[in-house]
C-alpha cells in the first residue's frame, strides 16, 4: 500500500490510498502524487499509449540531466496494458505568469527560445501522432483530426468563420516545405511556473511535437497566455514573442517561416474554439478567433 494523493503535476490534492494494481484500473490519462515510505514525494502519469510516451519521456529525461527547468523522470515510459506509464520528481512551487502583455511574450520566448535549443541536440523517435491541437497535417477525412469526443457532439455549433480560419490556416500550414524538429506544442501559461522572473518548471511533456521550428514557435506565440479556458493573445504580443525568439536564436525567419508561424498561431486557438463551441454556450474564444482572424491570416498569406 501507499499514501497517495491525486492531483496535477504541479500540486498535490486530496489524499486516498491505493495498492500498486490500482493503476491497471485507470483508463483515461491521470496524474497521482505518491508519497513513498522512504518519505519522497514522487509524481506518477498514466496515459493511453499512441506511440509517443517513450519519446517524450525520453526527451524529457535529457533535459533533466542538462539542467533545463523540468521534473527529472525516475523511469522510462512503461508499458501497462494499453497504458503507458512512468514516475518523476515532484517539482512543486512556482507562481503562474499571468499576464499576456509584449513584455510578458518576450519573458516567454526566452524560455522557448533555450528549450528548443536543447532540443534540437536531442534525438529521440519523432512522438508521432502529434498532439490533435497541432495536428494540422492528419490524414483523416475532413478538416479536423479525428477525435470522437468532439465528432459526435453538434458541429452545427461551430460559427463558420472559426471553421474557415482553420482550413485557411491548415492550408498554409500544408504547404510549408520546412524540415520538422521536435519541441513543446503545449506552451500556455498554465504548463509554467516561475519564481519572479526566474521560470522555475515548464511542465506537460506529454506534448511534444514534431512539426517545422517555424510552426512551433507560431503556436507559442498565440498560445502563451493560456491558463483555463485557453485563449489567444493579442495580436501585438505574438509578435514580440516571434521577434524576441528570433533575436535570441541568431537567426531571422524567412518570409516564408513568417507565414507559417502565423498561420500556425491560430490553428490550435480554432481547435480550441471548436471545442468550446461544442461544450458549452460560451463564445468567449469564438469571439477572439473572429477579431483576430483577418490579420493574423494576412501575415500567414492565406
Amino acid at each position: 500500500m501507499c499514501r497517495t494523493r491525486r492531483g496535477r503535476s504541479g500540486g498535490l490534492g486530496n489524499e486516498f490510498l491505493c495498492g500498486g494494481d490500482d493503476l491497471a484500473e485507470v483508463v483515461t490519462s491521470a496524474v497521482f502524487g505518491l508519497r513513498l515510505t522512504t518519505g519522497q514525494d514522487i509524481v506518477v502519469k498514466v496515459r493511453e499509449d499512441g506511440g509517443r510516451a517513450a519519446s517524450c519521456v525520453g526527451a524529457q529525461i535529457q533535459l533533466a540531466r542538462r539542467g533545463f527547468p523540468c521534473p527529472r523522470p525516475l523511469t522510462p515510459a512503461i508499458r501497462v496494458g494499453a497504458l503507458a506509464v512512468h514516475a518523476e520528481e515532484f517539482r512543486p512551487g512556482g507562481d503562474i505568469l499571468g499576464s499576456d502583455s509584449p513584455d510578458v511574450a518576450a519573458r516567454y520566448a526566452t524560455v522557448f527560445a533555450w528549450l528548443m535549443a536543447e532540443l534540437a541536440d536531442i534525438t529521440v523517435a519523432p512522438p508521432v501522432p502529434n498532439p490533435r491541437w497541432v495536428r494540422w497535417e492528419h490524414t483523416d477525412s475532413g478538416l479536423w483530426p479525428a477525435v470522437q469526443e468532439l465528432d459526435d457532439r453538434d458541429q452545427s455549433a461551430v460559427p463558420e468563420y472559426v471553421t474557415a480560419t482553420a482550413d485557411r490556416a491548415r492550408q498554409r500550414l500544408l504547404a510549408a516545405d520546412e524540415p520538422c524538429v521536435l519541441g513543446h506544442a503545449d506552451f500556455e501559461a498554465q504548463n509554467l511556473r516561475w519564481h519572479s522572473t526566474d521560470v522555475w518548471a515548464v511542465h506537460d511533456w506529454d506534448s511534444l511535437a514534431w512539426q517545422p521550428e517555424a510552426a512551433l514557435v507560431g503556436a507559442a506565440c498565440g498560445a502563451f497566455a493560456s491558463a483555463s479556458p485557453p485563449t489567444l493573445a493579442p495580436i501585438e504580443s505574438s509578435a514580440a514573442f516571434l521577434a524576441a525568439y528570433q533575436d535570441l536564436r541568431g537567426r531571422r525567419f524567412t518570409s516564408a517561416e513568417r507565414e507559417v508561424a502565423w498561420a500556425a498561431s491560430l490553428w490550435p486557438a480554432a481547435h480550441n474554439a471548436r471545442w468550446e463551441a461544442v461544450h458549452s454556450e460560451s463564445r468567449a474564444l469564438c469571439a477572439v478567433v473572429g477579431a483576430q482572424s483577418t490579420e493574423r491570416l494576412r501575415r500567414a498569406g492565406a
